[in-house]
Protein backbone atom coordinates (compact mmCIF):
# COMPACT_ATOMS: atom_id res chain seq x y z
CA UNK A 1 0.00 0.00 0.00
CA UNK A 2 2.94 2.02 1.12
CA UNK A 3 4.62 1.36 -2.39
CA UNK A 4 1.25 2.49 -4.42
CA UNK A 5 0.62 5.72 -2.68
CA UNK A 6 4.67 6.56 -2.93
CA UNK A 7 4.20 5.31 -6.95
CA UNK A 8 0.77 8.03 -7.63
CA UNK A 9 2.41 10.70 -5.93
CA UNK A 10 5.15 10.51 -8.38
CA UNK A 11 3.01 9.91 -11.39
CA UNK A 12 1.31 13.61 -9.87
CA UNK A 13 4.82 14.99 -9.39
CA UNK A 14 5.79 14.22 -13.39
CA UNK A 15 2.56 15.18 -15.11
CA UNK A 16 2.61 18.52 -13.11
CA UNK A 17 6.76 18.67 -14.41
CA UNK A 18 5.53 18.21 -18.07
CA UNK A 19 2.26 20.28 -17.98
CA UNK A 20 5.08 23.61 -16.54
CA UNK A 21 7.57 22.67 -18.76
CA UNK A 22 4.69 22.72 -21.78
CA UNK A 23 3.05 26.15 -20.50
CA UNK A 24 6.50 27.65 -20.54
CA UNK A 25 7.82 26.61 -23.92
CA UNK A 26 3.94 27.22 -25.64
CA UNK A 27 2.41 30.67 -23.78
CA UNK A 28 -1.23 30.60 -24.11
CA UNK A 29 -2.76 32.78 -26.79
CA UNK A 30 -5.15 36.07 -26.09
CA UNK A 31 -8.45 35.09 -27.11
CA UNK A 32 -9.37 37.06 -30.80
CA UNK A 33 -12.55 38.96 -30.02
CA UNK A 34 -14.99 41.51 -32.13
CA UNK A 35 -17.15 43.73 -31.04
CA UNK A 36 -20.13 46.39 -31.96
CA UNK A 37 -21.03 49.70 -30.07
CA UNK A 38 -23.32 52.56 -30.84
CA UNK A 39 -23.18 56.17 -29.81
CA UNK A 40 -26.82 56.42 -29.00
CA UNK A 41 -30.11 53.95 -28.51
CA UNK A 42 -32.15 56.72 -29.92
CA UNK A 43 -32.37 59.69 -32.11
CA UNK A 44 -34.11 62.29 -33.95
CA UNK A 45 -35.65 61.35 -37.75
CA UNK A 46 -32.77 62.46 -40.22
CA UNK A 47 -29.84 62.77 -37.61
CA UNK A 48 -26.65 61.05 -37.71
CA UNK A 49 -25.74 58.06 -35.27
CA UNK A 50 -21.64 56.39 -35.43
CA UNK A 51 -21.57 53.31 -35.52
CA UNK A 52 -18.54 51.55 -34.23
CA UNK A 53 -16.79 47.22 -35.09
CA UNK A 54 -13.71 46.74 -32.94
CA UNK A 55 -11.57 43.83 -33.60
CA UNK A 56 -9.06 42.90 -31.16
CA UNK A 57 -6.70 40.38 -32.72
CA UNK A 58 -3.08 39.03 -33.08
CA UNK A 59 -0.11 41.44 -34.43
CA UNK A 60 0.13 39.44 -38.01
CA UNK A 61 -3.61 38.58 -38.10
CA UNK A 62 -5.74 40.07 -41.68
CA UNK A 63 -8.96 41.54 -40.45
CA UNK A 64 -11.94 42.22 -43.03
CA UNK A 65 -14.48 44.42 -42.04
CA UNK A 66 -17.83 44.35 -43.76
CA UNK A 67 -18.21 47.14 -46.32
CA UNK A 68 -21.03 49.05 -47.44
CA UNK A 69 -21.42 51.67 -50.23
CA UNK A 70 -22.77 55.37 -50.06
CA UNK A 71 -26.39 55.57 -49.49
CA UNK A 72 -26.27 51.47 -48.97
CA UNK A 73 -29.21 50.19 -46.34
CA UNK A 74 -27.92 48.03 -43.22
CA UNK A 75 -31.16 46.79 -42.84
CA UNK A 76 -34.82 48.56 -44.20
CA UNK A 77 -34.74 51.88 -42.82
CA UNK A 78 -31.08 52.37 -41.48
CA UNK A 79 -28.94 53.86 -44.30
CA UNK A 80 -24.90 53.76 -43.88
CA UNK A 81 -23.82 57.46 -44.84
CA UNK A 82 -20.43 56.76 -44.92
CA UNK A 83 -17.42 54.29 -43.01
CA UNK A 84 -14.24 54.97 -42.08
CA UNK A 85 -10.95 52.81 -40.10
CA UNK A 86 -8.69 54.51 -37.27
CA UNK A 87 -5.53 53.72 -36.57
CA UNK A 88 -4.92 50.68 -35.30
CA UNK A 89 -3.57 50.53 -31.10
CA UNK A 90 -1.66 47.56 -29.11
CA UNK A 91 -3.87 46.54 -26.75
CA UNK A 92 -1.54 43.83 -24.88
CA UNK A 93 1.42 41.91 -25.98
CA UNK A 94 1.09 40.41 -29.37
CA UNK A 95 -2.19 41.94 -30.01
CA UNK A 96 -3.81 45.00 -31.70
CA UNK A 97 -6.90 46.60 -31.70
CA UNK A 98 -8.54 47.61 -35.21
CA UNK A 99 -11.79 49.55 -36.07
CA UNK A 100 -13.93 51.07 -38.17
CA UNK A 101 -16.51 53.64 -38.12
CA UNK A 102 -20.09 53.56 -39.92
CA UNK A 103 -22.35 56.92 -40.09
CA UNK A 104 -25.72 55.42 -40.23
CA UNK A 105 -29.27 57.67 -40.87
CA UNK A 106 -32.78 56.82 -41.05
CA UNK A 107 -35.84 59.01 -42.20
CA UNK A 108 -38.62 56.81 -40.81
CA UNK A 109 -39.36 57.12 -37.39
CA UNK A 110 -39.38 53.21 -35.96
CA UNK A 111 -37.37 50.59 -33.77
CA UNK A 112 -34.64 48.61 -35.42
CA UNK A 113 -32.71 45.57 -34.67
CA UNK A 114 -29.44 46.15 -36.25
CA UNK A 115 -28.35 42.55 -36.82
CA UNK A 116 -24.89 41.43 -36.20
CA UNK A 117 -22.32 41.93 -38.33
CA UNK A 118 -19.46 40.01 -39.82
CA UNK A 119 -15.80 40.05 -39.32
CA UNK A 120 -13.28 37.89 -41.26
CA UNK A 121 -10.08 37.45 -39.04
CA UNK A 122 -7.66 35.38 -41.15
CA UNK A 123 -11.03 34.60 -43.26
CA UNK A 124 -12.66 32.90 -40.48
CA UNK A 125 -16.09 34.80 -40.07
CA UNK A 126 -17.03 36.04 -36.91
CA UNK A 127 -20.10 37.90 -35.31
CA UNK A 128 -20.71 40.75 -33.49
CA UNK A 129 -23.46 41.47 -30.77
CA UNK A 130 -27.06 42.63 -32.17
CA UNK A 131 -27.40 46.01 -31.35
CA UNK A 132 -30.99 48.62 -31.33
CA UNK A 133 -31.66 51.57 -32.37
CA UNK A 134 -35.12 54.05 -32.04
CA UNK A 135 -35.78 56.90 -34.21
CA UNK A 136 -38.35 59.44 -32.73
CA UNK A 137 -40.03 60.99 -35.24
CA UNK A 138 -40.76 64.75 -34.03
CA UNK A 139 -44.80 65.26 -32.79
CA UNK A 140 -46.86 67.69 -34.52
CA UNK A 141 -49.94 69.03 -33.18
CA UNK A 142 -52.31 68.39 -35.66
CA UNK A 143 -55.21 69.58 -33.63
CA UNK A 144 -54.22 73.34 -33.70
CA UNK A 145 -54.04 74.21 -37.76
CA UNK A 146 -53.96 77.62 -37.51
CA UNK A 147 -50.58 78.01 -35.63
CA UNK A 148 -49.35 76.72 -38.81
CA UNK A 149 -47.58 79.82 -40.71
CA UNK A 150 -46.40 80.36 -44.06
CA UNK A 151 -42.56 80.95 -45.05
CA UNK A 152 -41.97 84.76 -44.15
CA UNK A 153 -40.08 86.95 -46.65
CA UNK A 154 -36.09 87.90 -46.47
CA UNK A 155 -35.96 90.49 -44.14
CA UNK A 156 -34.16 93.99 -44.86
CA UNK A 157 -31.52 94.94 -41.94
CA UNK A 158 -32.10 98.48 -41.08
CA UNK A 159 -29.58 100.95 -42.62
CA UNK A 160 -26.94 101.98 -40.68
CA UNK A 161 -24.68 105.01 -41.79
CA UNK A 162 -21.37 103.73 -40.03
CA UNK A 163 -21.27 100.72 -42.65
CA UNK A 164 -21.13 102.51 -45.54
CA UNK A 165 -19.39 105.66 -44.20
CA UNK A 166 -16.13 104.61 -45.07
CA UNK A 167 -17.28 103.42 -48.54
CA UNK A 168 -18.75 106.87 -48.96
CA UNK A 169 -15.42 108.81 -48.37
CA UNK A 170 -13.28 106.69 -50.09
CA UNK A 171 -15.33 107.12 -53.06
CA UNK A 172 -15.41 110.76 -52.58
CA UNK A 173 -11.72 110.63 -52.07
CA UNK A 174 -11.34 108.57 -55.71
CA UNK A 175 -13.44 110.61 -57.55
CA UNK A 176 -11.45 113.91 -56.50
CA UNK A 177 -7.88 112.00 -57.20
CA UNK A 178 -9.54 111.02 -60.84
CA UNK A 179 -10.63 115.19 -61.16
CA UNK A 180 -6.80 116.28 -60.25
CA UNK A 181 -5.27 113.33 -62.59
CA UNK A 182 -7.70 114.45 -65.70
CA UNK A 183 -6.79 118.09 -65.16
CA UNK A 184 -3.33 117.65 -64.65
CA UNK A 185 -3.11 115.28 -68.06
CA UNK A 186 -5.31 118.00 -69.71
CA UNK A 187 -2.79 120.88 -68.78
CA UNK A 188 0.04 118.34 -69.87
CA UNK A 189 -1.07 117.86 -73.58
CA UNK A 190 -2.35 121.37 -73.54
CA UNK A 191 1.06 123.34 -72.75
CA UNK A 192 3.71 124.52 -74.85
CA UNK A 193 6.02 122.01 -75.77
CA UNK A 194 9.74 122.04 -75.17
CA UNK A 195 11.50 122.56 -78.35
CA UNK A 196 15.01 121.31 -77.37
CA UNK A 197 17.83 123.23 -79.91
CA UNK A 198 21.06 121.04 -80.83
CA UNK A 199 24.30 122.30 -81.21
CA UNK A 200 26.76 120.64 -83.14
CA UNK A 201 30.22 120.47 -82.28
CA UNK A 202 32.96 118.55 -83.29
CA UNK A 203 34.90 116.24 -81.04
CA UNK A 204 38.83 115.82 -81.46
CA UNK A 205 40.47 112.86 -82.10
CA UNK A 206 42.09 110.57 -79.60
CA UNK A 207 45.95 110.91 -80.84
CA UNK A 208 44.86 114.66 -81.31
CA UNK A 209 43.44 115.13 -77.77
CA UNK A 210 46.79 113.58 -76.62
CA UNK A 211 49.08 115.70 -78.29
CA UNK A 212 47.68 118.24 -77.21
CA UNK A 213 47.92 117.22 -73.13
CA UNK A 214 51.95 116.65 -74.41
CA UNK A 215 52.16 120.02 -76.09
CA UNK A 216 50.76 120.97 -72.34
CA UNK A 217 53.39 119.50 -70.19
CA UNK A 218 55.97 120.87 -72.48
CA UNK A 219 54.83 124.68 -72.27
CA UNK A 220 55.09 123.77 -68.23
CA UNK A 221 58.37 123.12 -68.77
CA UNK A 222 58.11 119.48 -66.39
CA UNK A 223 61.08 117.53 -68.80
CA UNK A 224 63.02 119.76 -66.61
CA UNK A 225 61.51 120.60 -63.53
CA UNK A 226 62.66 118.93 -60.20
CA UNK A 227 59.11 117.58 -59.43
CA UNK A 228 59.45 114.12 -61.47
CA UNK A 229 56.61 112.87 -60.05
CA UNK A 230 54.08 115.18 -61.33
CA UNK A 231 55.41 115.18 -65.45
CA UNK A 232 55.29 111.23 -64.95
CA UNK A 233 52.04 110.99 -63.32
CA UNK A 234 50.49 113.88 -66.57
CA UNK A 235 52.52 111.73 -68.90
CA UNK A 236 51.07 108.42 -67.90
CA UNK A 237 47.61 109.66 -67.51
CA UNK A 238 47.63 111.40 -70.91
CA UNK A 239 48.88 107.73 -72.27
CA UNK A 240 46.52 106.04 -69.95
CA UNK A 241 43.43 108.13 -71.39
CA UNK A 242 44.91 107.77 -75.04
CA UNK A 243 44.79 104.08 -74.91
CA UNK A 244 41.03 103.94 -73.45
CA UNK A 245 39.44 105.79 -76.34
CA UNK A 246 41.58 103.77 -79.00
CA UNK A 247 41.64 100.59 -78.22
CA UNK A 248 38.71 100.55 -76.13
CA UNK A 249 40.43 98.78 -72.48
CA UNK A 250 39.32 101.00 -69.52
CA UNK A 251 43.64 101.47 -68.93
CA UNK A 252 42.72 103.87 -66.33
CA UNK A 253 42.00 101.24 -64.49
CA UNK A 254 44.51 98.67 -65.01
CA UNK A 255 48.36 98.52 -63.73
CA UNK A 256 51.51 99.07 -66.02
CA UNK A 257 51.55 95.27 -66.68
CA UNK A 258 47.90 94.90 -67.40
CA UNK A 259 47.98 97.49 -70.08
CA UNK A 260 51.39 96.44 -71.79
CA UNK A 261 50.03 92.68 -72.19
CA UNK A 262 46.76 94.02 -73.50
CA UNK A 263 49.41 96.51 -76.22
CA UNK A 264 51.09 93.42 -76.75
CA UNK A 265 48.35 91.21 -78.50
CA UNK A 266 47.85 94.34 -80.96
CA UNK A 267 51.30 96.13 -81.61
CA UNK A 268 54.67 95.71 -82.39
CA UNK A 269 57.35 94.67 -79.98
CA UNK A 270 59.58 97.41 -80.28
CA UNK A 271 56.62 100.13 -79.90
CA UNK A 272 55.61 97.75 -76.88
CA UNK A 273 59.19 98.10 -75.29
CA UNK A 274 59.45 101.73 -75.47
CA UNK A 275 56.50 101.94 -73.65
CA UNK A 276 57.44 99.58 -71.12
CA UNK A 277 60.55 101.13 -70.46
CA UNK A 278 58.26 104.41 -69.92
CA UNK A 279 55.32 103.21 -67.74
CA UNK A 280 58.10 101.20 -65.32
CA UNK A 281 60.34 104.52 -65.43
CA UNK A 282 57.16 106.04 -64.21
CA UNK A 283 56.21 103.58 -61.30
CA UNK A 284 60.17 103.64 -60.13
CA UNK A 285 59.01 107.69 -59.68
CA UNK A 286 55.57 107.59 -58.05
CA UNK A 287 56.16 104.27 -55.83
CA UNK A 288 60.00 104.59 -55.18
CA UNK A 289 60.90 107.55 -55.25
CA UNK A 290 63.79 107.14 -58.08
CA UNK A 291 64.77 110.50 -59.50
CA UNK A 292 65.71 111.03 -63.24
CA UNK A 293 67.80 112.78 -65.48
CA UNK A 294 66.53 115.36 -68.05
CA UNK A 295 67.59 113.19 -71.04
CA UNK A 296 65.69 110.47 -69.82
CA UNK A 297 62.56 112.46 -69.23
CA UNK A 298 63.31 113.78 -73.12
CA UNK A 299 63.51 109.99 -73.88
CA UNK A 300 60.61 108.62 -72.56
CA UNK A 301 57.99 111.99 -73.81
CA UNK A 302 60.06 110.95 -77.50
CA UNK A 303 58.90 107.71 -76.56
CA UNK A 304 54.89 107.88 -75.80
CA UNK A 305 54.96 110.79 -79.32
CA UNK A 306 55.96 107.98 -81.41
CA UNK A 307 53.75 105.31 -79.94
CA UNK A 308 51.12 107.77 -80.66
CA UNK A 309 51.89 108.66 -84.09
CA UNK A 310 52.46 104.95 -84.64
CA UNK A 311 48.95 103.85 -83.39
CA UNK A 312 47.16 107.33 -84.47
CA UNK A 313 44.22 106.44 -86.83
CA UNK A 314 43.37 109.65 -89.02
CA UNK A 315 39.75 109.66 -90.10
CA UNK A 316 37.06 113.00 -89.91
CA UNK A 317 36.33 115.13 -86.61
CA UNK A 318 33.50 113.29 -85.14
CA UNK A 319 30.42 115.57 -85.19
CA UNK A 320 28.68 115.44 -81.55
CA UNK A 321 24.96 117.18 -81.22
CA UNK A 322 24.44 118.81 -77.43
CA UNK A 323 21.58 120.31 -76.49
CA UNK A 324 21.06 123.90 -76.21
CA UNK A 325 18.60 124.87 -73.15
CA UNK A 326 17.37 128.05 -72.46
CA UNK A 327 16.59 129.12 -68.53
CA UNK A 328 13.13 129.48 -69.32
CA UNK A 329 13.11 125.95 -71.37
CA UNK A 330 14.84 124.08 -68.55
CA UNK A 331 12.24 125.12 -66.19
CA UNK A 332 9.22 124.33 -68.41
CA UNK A 333 10.96 120.92 -68.85
CA UNK A 334 10.95 120.47 -65.44
CA UNK A 335 7.37 121.34 -64.80
CA UNK A 336 6.43 118.45 -67.81
CA UNK A 337 8.25 115.98 -65.74
CA UNK A 338 6.76 117.03 -62.58
CA UNK A 339 3.16 116.75 -64.02
CA UNK A 340 4.01 113.41 -65.46
CA UNK A 341 5.49 112.03 -61.79
CA UNK A 342 1.92 113.96 -60.45
CA UNK A 343 -0.71 112.29 -63.18
CA UNK A 344 1.26 108.69 -62.08
CA UNK A 345 0.84 109.23 -58.36
CA UNK A 346 -2.61 109.61 -59.17
CA UNK A 347 -3.78 107.20 -61.25
CA UNK A 348 -1.99 104.94 -58.97
CA UNK A 349 -4.19 106.33 -55.92
CA UNK A 350 -7.41 106.09 -58.17
CA UNK A 351 -6.99 102.43 -58.58
CA UNK A 352 -6.43 101.43 -55.27
CA UNK A 353 -9.24 103.44 -53.55
CA UNK A 354 -11.31 101.71 -56.37
CA UNK A 355 -10.26 98.52 -55.61
CA UNK A 356 -10.83 99.15 -51.33
CA UNK A 357 -14.30 100.84 -52.56
CA UNK A 358 -15.24 97.72 -54.28
CA UNK A 359 -14.20 95.59 -51.10
CA UNK A 360 -16.05 97.44 -49.07
CA UNK A 361 -19.58 97.54 -50.97
CA UNK A 362 -19.22 93.88 -51.44
CA UNK A 363 -18.39 93.04 -47.61
CA UNK A 364 -22.06 95.56 -46.87
CA UNK A 365 -24.18 93.94 -49.42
Amino acid sequence: MIHQAIRRDMKQILTFIILGIIAIGCPVRAQVTVESRIDAVQMLIGEQVGLTVTATVGEKDVVEFPHFEPQQMMVNGIEVLSELDSDSAAVAEGMVKHCRRYTLTSFDGNLYYLPPLTVKVNGKPMKTSKLALKVIEMEVDTTNAEKFFPPKDVQDNPFQWSDWALPLWLSLLMLLSAIIASYLFWRLKTGKPVIVKLKVVKRLLPHQKAMQAIETIKEDHLTSSENSKEYYTRLTETLRKYIYERYGFNAMEMTSHEIIERLTAAQDAQGVDELRELFTTADLVKFAKYSTLINENDKNLLSAIDFINATKQESMPVKEEKPVLTAEQQKDLKERKTLKWAISLLVGVTILLFVAVAVLFYQNI
